[in-house]
């Protein structure tokens, strides 16, 4: 029988519930999404209610971990669906806030009058005073767009990278605290999208403010992500226990991601090409391969070949996220490419 979860809207009802909760003597554990669930996102809950009482889910498209540039505007949603799906897996809360950016600091400016996501009263997913990278440019043009800025990533571009919280020059939403995680967010995904995990630490550094759980459940498939908030857990003090949950994937071996519904049917068949390069050198690595630029150059040329485009393709250490020349102790091997207009991440853990 389906269950009906409560849904809350707003950041002090959802604090409160969880504190008379948690007054009850019950567990909580939050499993943050941006909605468009899939049986990826069910088994992180599934996860989530193996260690606690009560199971919280969060949805929230969040605008701080987009550049303007990036694909905010098309992100999928089915609200709707998403609550279908969750009364069947036994869910107790949804938190669904409109927008966890808006303070309200300016009277001239009522709380709420921004739309879901956090942009001006228009209506269009839109935030017009960044330019089309989300970076205000110096005069140094050697350097590429939006690889660098006052975010501490190299590359030397003079200016401002931003996200699609932040407008220029009146701070109109009134947010500007940020929480960062150094070292763990340069390279991999930190190198092509500087904004991204800034916005991620920041606005789960947020929910769990809220929400406070005892427990928080994060796909590895986002495995650098999944890593940040362990590393911000810990050194920031939350009393969280973060549990990184296995990658689930279509019965084709396709990560399943809620993106993956923008891939059209022959880009689908070839981004199977990541699941089947990773795999293939997963098993040359535990037969002995530990060169990690032969098995990093079978995985691009095989990407390539099926007609995707690389973004990176690196082997980390596990904990550490530092590249390594040779497979000496746990790695990750991960993954992000584009097919046609849709950029999918994949990772795959060696332990040899």
């Amino acid at each position: 029988m389906a269950k009906e979860p409560e849904i809350m809207r707003d950041k002090d009802q959802m604090r409160t519930w969880s504190r008379s909760m948690r007054s009850k003597g019950k567990t909580l554990a939050l499993v943050p999404t941006m909605g468009y669930l899939h049986q990826g996102h069910l088994s992180l809950i599934q996860e989530a209610q193996k260690h606690c009482q009560l199971t919280i889910v969060s949805i929230y498209i969040n605008p701080g971990q987009f550049a303007p540039s990036e694909d905010l505007s098309t992100y999928p949603s089915d609200f709707q669906g998403d609550l279908e799906k969750l009364k069947k897996v036994g869910v107790d809360a949804v938190f669904c806030p409109k927008n966890l950016y808006d303070y309200a600091i300016d009277s001239k400016i009522p709380s709420g009058s921004y739309s879901d996501l956090g942009f001006d009263g228009t209506g269009e997913r839109k935030v017009g005073s960044c330019d089309e990278n989300g970076v205000e440019f110096g005069k140094d043009e050697k350097n590429p767009r939006g690889s660098s800025g006052d975010l501490g990533f190299e590359g030397g571009v003079k200016g401002k990278v931003v996200s699609c919280v932040e407008e220029k020059g009146d701070g109109r939403l009134g947010h500007e605290t940020w929480v960062r995680v150094e070292r763990l967010e340069k390279g991999l995904c930190g190198n092509s999208r500087p904004v991204f995990f800034r916005g991620v630490a920041t606005i789960v550094a947020k929910l769990f403010n809220i929400v406070e759980p005892d427990v928080a459940v994060f796909g590895k498939k986002d495995y650098q992500q999944w890593r940040i908030i362990r590393r911000m857990v810990r050194d920031l003090d939350f009393g969280i226990n973060v549990i990184g949950s296995e990658i689930v994937r279509d019965v084709d071996g396709l990560a399943m991601s809620s993106r993956n519904v923008h891939l059209l049917p022959e880009e689908r068949d070839k981004a199977l090409s990541i699941n089947k390069a990773l795999s293939k050198a997963k098993f040359s690595a535990q037969n002995g391969q530990i060169s990690c630029k032969e098995l990093r150059h079978s995985v691009v040329q095989a990407i390539f070949e099926a007609g995707g485009r690389v973004d990176y393709a690196e082997i980390v250490d596990q904990e550490s996220l530092k590249p390594v020349e040779e497979i000496k102790s746990p790695v990750v091997f991960s993954v992000a490419a584009w097919f046609g207009k849709v950029r999918l991440i994949d990772n795959m853990e060696i332990n040899v």
